[in-house]
């Protein structure tokens, strides 16, 4: 009698998060018919308007990722750790994921106790918006990441050429940490690597809801055309 070797299981489709960095994007959240999975609040972005914001929250009906990006990895307003920090609690109560960078993990170890407490899912995040790391440091800052207790393993980097597009390719299919990653490109192959990635394991992905400042970051209209996105629910 042979012995059937059970499939391989295919990666969970993922998830859209449309990111709110201004006013008139949490305008446009709130309108919207077929919201996305999730949205993300830049709070470096809303800083200004944190009161206002917090006050309307409520409108947004999916779950929300919260995070105020450190300056060195593409944040606004050059906000000191005590004011991200001051900010990222604010927002916990409401938040269902909290994303903080692995540089500032130690400076936030706090918090993202906190956040454990309250069931907030930890997203530890890794930015390099000049180049890509090769594939064996991405893990190496994946382990990194899962000591420190992340639920996912968030990671975007520069893809402007096929190469750096590659090592995103070899880090997420050959990632040796059982945990969950989230990993896309920036630049000019940003939003084929967003397709792309999507389709070998990655369970965020990240869209704009108008047009973008950031090369290579898709509209949610655009990324839906490619078949991305699924109801919202557990990872």
């Amino acid at each position: 009698m042979t012995t059937r070797r059970p499939a391989k299981e295919r990666p969970l489709p993922p998830q859209i998060v449309a990111v709110i960095a201004s006013l008139t994007d949490f305008r446009i959240a709130t309108r919207m018919q077929k919201p996305p999975d999730l949205f993300e609040l830049r709070l470096d972005h809303l800083c200004r308007i944190a009161g206002p914001l917090e006050n309307k929250l409520s409108i947004l009906r999916p779950p929300l990722i919260i995070t105020a990006r450190h300056p060195a990895e593409g944040g606004a307003n050059n906000l000191s750790s005590e004011q991200r920090r001051d900010l990222l609690l604010r927002f916990l109560p409401r938040a269902k994921y909290v994303d903080i960078e692995l540089r500032a993990v130690s400076s936030f170890r706090s918090l993202l106790d906190l956040a454990r407490r309250k069931n907030v899912r930890r997203i530890i995040s890794f930015h390099n918006l000049k180049s890509t790391p090769d594939s064996h440091s991405l893990r190496v800052k994946a382990g990194a990441a899962k000591s420190h207790g992340a639920d996912i393993f968030k990671v975007a980097t520069r893809t402007d050429t096929p190469p750096q597009l590659a090592r995103l390719l070899d880090f997420i299919t050959n990632k040796d940490v059982d945990l969950a990653i989230s990993v896309m490109g920036i630049g000019k192959l940003g939003a084929i690597s967003r397709v792309l990635l999507s389709r070998v394991g990655s369970v965020l992905v990240y869209a704009s809801l108008r047009d973008s400042d950031i090369e290579g970051q898709m509209s949610l209209e655009k990324l839906r055309a490619f078949g991305i996105g699924r109801d919202a629910r557990a990872l």
